[in-house]
C-alpha cells in the first residue's frame, strides 16, 4: 500500500483535493495532445514538460502509471466552438500537402520535441483517425440515452438536457446567450449544443460512414472515446490548458454524462499558459518558437526543461532569454558538479526524499522542490550521498543528469596547457599566468592540484 498525502487542485471542485486513485498503487492518466496541423511551439511543450513532471512524480512515489495521450488529426475546427475550416485542411491547403502528410509532418516534430525536453513518450498515443469506430460507438450511446438530437449539420448535443453543463466552467449562459453571434446552424436549440459528427461539408477530405450520413466526428467526441476506451469508463486524471475548460473540457464532460451518467475524470488538472511579453504564446497570432529553433540558437533544450521546473503549473511561465540563459548556467553547474563527483559511493537520505515528496507533493509545486534540490546540494552530506540523492531526485526532474559524461577538451586548449606547463616548469610565472588567462578568456579552467593539471569548462555565472 501507497502512503501518500499528495494533493492537486481539482477544476471541477475548484479546491485542492487529497489524491486517491480509483485502483490501489495504479494511476490511469489522459492528456490532450496536439492538433497537428503546425509546429508545436515552446508555449504548447510548456504544458506536455508539466504533465511528464506530473507522471514522473507518480512513478517516484510508487504509483504504476498508464500515460494516455490523443493526436488530433481530423475534427478540430479553427474555432473550438463548431464554427471555421477545419484546422488539418486549411493546414494542408497552406502548405499544399495531402491532409494526411500533414498530420504525419507534424506529428513528427512534436514527438522529436518530446524527445528533445527528455518528455517520456506517453504509453498509448492515439490518433483520432485510428478510433473512427470507437467515436462513433460513443456516439451512438450519448443518442441512445438521449441527450441528441438532429439538424442540417450532423448529430448534435442537447446541453438542455444535462443540466449541470454549465456548472464545470461556471458558465453564465444567460450572458453567453446574449452574447451570442448570428448562429451557424440555426436548428440548434441552444447556441453552446456542440456537434458530435458533422455531416454538412461535402468537400471535407477526410469522412467516414455513419448511422448519420458521412462526414466527420467533432472535436470533443475523440477525447471521451479514447480516454475511457484505453482508462476504463473513469479514470484518475485528464490534464489539458485552462483554454480547455470553457469549451472542450465542458463538453468532455457533457459527454461523458451523457454516455455513462458521470464524469469520465475523478479529477482535471489545467495548466495556465507560457506567454511571451505577457502574452499567450501561440500560433493563430504567429508568434512562438519551437524547442528546434532553441537548439538552433544554441540553447540546450533541457535549460528550457529547467526553466519549467522553476515555474507552477498553475501559475504559467513568463519565456525571455534571460531567465532561459540563466537556467542553462544553473543546469551546467549541477552537470559540473556531478562530472567531478561521479563514481562517488553513497546512498539515498530517506529524509531528502521525503522532503522533496512533501514540497511536490503539494499540488505539484515545483519551486519549493527544486529549492529542496538546491538545499540539500549545499547541505553537509557527504558527497557520495549527495551524488546518490541528485540522481534520485532526477527521476521527477528529468535532466537526464546521470547522462553526464567527460567533456572532450579541445586540442587548442589541451596545446595551452601543455605550453603554461612548460613555462611553469621553467619557473616563468609571467608567462604562465597569461596563458592561464587565455585559456579562461576561451571559456575553461585550469586547476593545479597535487595530482597534476586539470582542465574543465567554465560554468557561466
Amino acid at each position: 500500500m501507497i502512503e501518500s498525502d499528495m494533493r492537486f487542485y481539482n477544476t471541477a471542485k475548484r479546491a485542492k483535493e487529497r489524491f486517491i486513485p480509483i485502483r490501489e498503487g495504479e494511476v490511469g492518466i489522459y492528456s490532450c495532445g496536439p492538433t497537428v496541423y503546425w509546429n508545436q511551439h515552446i508555449g504548447n511543450m510548456y504544458a506536455y514538460t508539466v504533465w511528464d513532471i506530473l507522471v514522473r512524480f507518480l512513478r517516484y512515489s510508487g504509483y504504476k502509471v498508464k500515460w494516455v495521450m490523443n493526436i488530433t488529426d481530423v475534427g478540430h475546427l479553427t474555432s473550438d466552438a463548431d464554427t471555421g475550416e477545419d484546422k488539418m485542411e486549411k493546414g494542408a491547403k497552406r502548405e499544399n500537402l495531402s491532409v494526411w502528410d500533414l498530420a504525419k509532418k507534424y506529428e513528427k516534430q512534436f514527438l522529436e520535441s518530446l524527445d528533445l525536453l527528455n518528455i517520456q513518450r506517453p504509453d498509448v498515443i492515439c490518433r483520432a483517425t485510428e478510433h473512427i469506430k470507437e467515436q462513433i460507438e460513443l456516439a451512438k450511446k450519448i443518442e441512445a440515452n438521449g441527450f441528441t438530437y438532429m439538424t442540417k449539420t450532423g448529430l448534435v448535443f442537447d446541453t438542455g438536457k444535462f443540466k449541470d453543463y454549465p456548472k464545470f466552467a461556471h458558465l453564465k449562459l444567460e450572458e453567453m446567450a446574449a452574447g451570442a453571434r448570428v448562429e451557424v446552424d440555426k436548428e440548434k436549440k441552444h447556441p453552446w449544443d456542440f456537434l458530435l459528427w458533422v455531416i454538412n461539408q461535402p468537400n471535407h477530405v477526410m469522412k467516414w460512414a455513419s448511422p448519420w450520413g458521412e462526414g466527420f466526428p467533432g472535436w470533443h467526441l475523440e477525447c471521451t472515446a479514447m480516454s475511457t476506451k484505453y482508462l476504463g469508463e473513469e479514470f484518475d486524471i485528464h490534464t489539458g490548458g485552462m483554454e480547455h475548460i470553457p469549451v472542450h473540457h465542458t463538453n468532455e464532460v457533457a459527454q461523458g454524462y451523457g454516455a455513462f451518467g458521470h464524469q469520465t475524470a475523478r479529477m482535471w488538472l489545467h495548466n495556465a499558459w507560457l506567454t511571451i511579453k505577457g502574452g499567450k504564446m501561440a500560433k493563430s497570432t504567429g508568434g512562438g518558437y519551437t524547442v528546434q529553433e532553441l537548439k538552433e540558437k544554441g540553447y540546450d533544450p533541457l535549460a528550457f526543461r529547467y526553466l519549467v521546473l522553476g515555474s507552477h503549473y498553475r501559475k504559467g511561465l513568463n519565456f525571455d532569454w534571460e531567465p532561459l540563459r540563466a537556467a542553462g548556467t544553473a543546469l551546467a553547474r549541477l552537470r559540473q558538479w556531478v562530472r567531478e563527483n561521479k563514481g562517488q559511493k553513497g546512498k539515498i537520505s530517506l529524509e531528502w526524499q521525503e522532503r522533496f515528496k512533501e514540497k511536490v507533493g503539494d499540488d505539484l509545486a515545483m519551486p519549493e522542490g527544486m529549492a529542496v534540490v538546491w538545499e540539500m546540494m549545499k547541505s553537509d552530506l557527504v558527497a557520495g550521498d549527495k551524488l546518490a540523492m541528485l540522481l534520485d531526485l532526477d527521476k521527477v526532474l528529468g535532466l537526464r543528469l546521470g547522462e553526464v559524461e567527460e567533456e572532450k577538451v579541445p586540442e587548442e586548449i589541451k596545446h595551452l596547457t601543455e605550453k603554461r606547463q612548460k613555462a611553469r616548469e621553467l619557473k616563468n610565472w609571467v608567462e604562465s599566468d597569461k596563458i592561464r588567462k587565455e585559456i579562461e578568456e576561451r571559456g575553461w579552467i585550469v586547476e593545479d592540484t597535487s595530482s597534476g593539471c586539470k582542465i574543465r569548462k567554465a560554468v557561466l555565472s
